[in-house]
């Protein structure tokens, strides 16, 4: 049998148990893994080996360099940053699309408390993946006329979180490989640590091993430029994550105050108005007029897309602080947050911020 048969045969098989579990938990819907696992099928049999594109006369110049720039970076990863040693990453698939999945976040009108989906082996996430635009914009439809906000946004790659080999996607080739780097050290972070349950920890863990990770491959290549980039981009981020911050606690006063629905809907609009004018003074002025994040503010901003950010950032700092309580040594810092990670969900947060020590 062909490789490729082999993996269609693992992948529904994996399904197949995935599935039978759902059944016995009730936890979504049928049509919903049916797409996952026909999205998943396509993806993973049109795998081909990084090696050998890179040595195929064929094989256009443009991503013959990429292709060996990933393995490079691939090779730091498990080299430098102790990430897994496994087949991930070292096959491509040009999807021929511009996102690989679509996530669909929601949450009530007056909460920033996400709407959270269970499934078998991934535990609870705030979001529904699909690899059908169509479907993800008609579940957001549905869940809009349930009276929650949404929010849409495409994703560039996904982990399996070490159940398949993961594949280099040409939705991650499309920015310069400081971008590429980013996300093979997050996607196989999460091969490394992984809590059931808790995005917010998963996530920011990730992004703390892709930082730390970027930065020490900038500097071990010698891009002195490409690091003042990052570190810019970095500043920037924080920055946004600060008025996204500020915005969600003053949301947070509106929903738990004693006003009726129309009087908190005024005042969450009124939050979201001053959000918008704060990001374009900082943008004007301390930024210099840099508009990276205008599409962010130019569209739709509700509490599903406050939340959705909060995943992917609140909680960085900590596991940044902690990484350098563990001299950046990647093993130390990974049995770490291990142990952080085996606590209570109750406690976790709470210990992972107050960490003095890398035990």
């Amino acid at each position: 049998m062909s490789k490729g048969g082999q993996t269609v045969k693992r992948v529904l098989r994996m399904f197949a148990a995935v599935i039978m579990a759902a059944l016995a938990t009730g936890c979504t819907s049928i049509s919903y893994y049916a797409q996952s696992m026909e999205g998943h099928v396509q993806i993973m049999a049109a795998r081909e080996n990084v090696g050998k594109l890179i040595h195929d006369p064929s094989t256009p110049e443009a991503l013959r360099a990429r292709l060996t720039s990933a393995n490079a970076i691939r090779r730091f990863a498990t080299d430098e940053l102790a990430l897994p040693d496994n087949s991930s990453y070292r096959s491509y698939v040009d999807i021929r699309r511009d996102d690989v999945t679509w996530a669909v976040f929601a949450a009530p009108q007056f909460s920033l408390t996400p709407r959270t989906w269970c499934f078998p082996v991934f535990g609870c996430v705030p979001y529904r993946g699909y690899f059908s635009r169509k479907s993800a914009t008609e579940t957001a439809a549905e869940l809009h006329g349930q009276g929650l906000d949404v929010y849409v946004t495409g994703i560039t790659a996904y982990s399996t979180l070490g159940w398949f080999s993961d594949p280099l996607l040409s939705t991650m080739l499309r920015q310069d490989d400081t971008y590429l780097a980013s996300l093979i050290f997050h996607e196989l972070a999460h091969q490394k640590i992984y809590v059931n349950g808790d995005s917010a920890f998963n996530e920011a863990f990730a992004v703390a091993v892709e930082t730390s990770g970027v930065r020490k491959w900038l500097r071990a290549t010698g891009n002195r430029a490409g690091l003042r980039r990052y570190e810019l981009d970095r500043r920037r981020k924080a920055d946004f994550l600060g008025l996204v911050s500020k915005t969600r606690d003053e949301l947070r006063q509106v929903y738990e105050s004693s006003g009726n629905a129309e009087q908190m809907a005024a005042a969450k609009a009124a939050a979201i108005d001053r959000l918008r004018t704060r990001y374009r003074q900082m943008r004007d002025k301390r930024w210099v007029g840099y508009r990276g994040y205008d599409a962010w503010f130019g569209s739709q901003i509700n509490n599903a897309k406050l939340a959705a950010t909060a995943v992917y950032g609140e909680q960085v700092p900590a596991f940044l602080r902690l990484f350098d309580l563990c001299s950046g040594d990647y093993p130390r810092f990974y049995a770490s947050v291990r142990r952080i990670g085996d606590l209570p969900a109750t406690s976790r947060a709470q210990a992972l911020k107050t960490a003095a020590t890398c035990h």
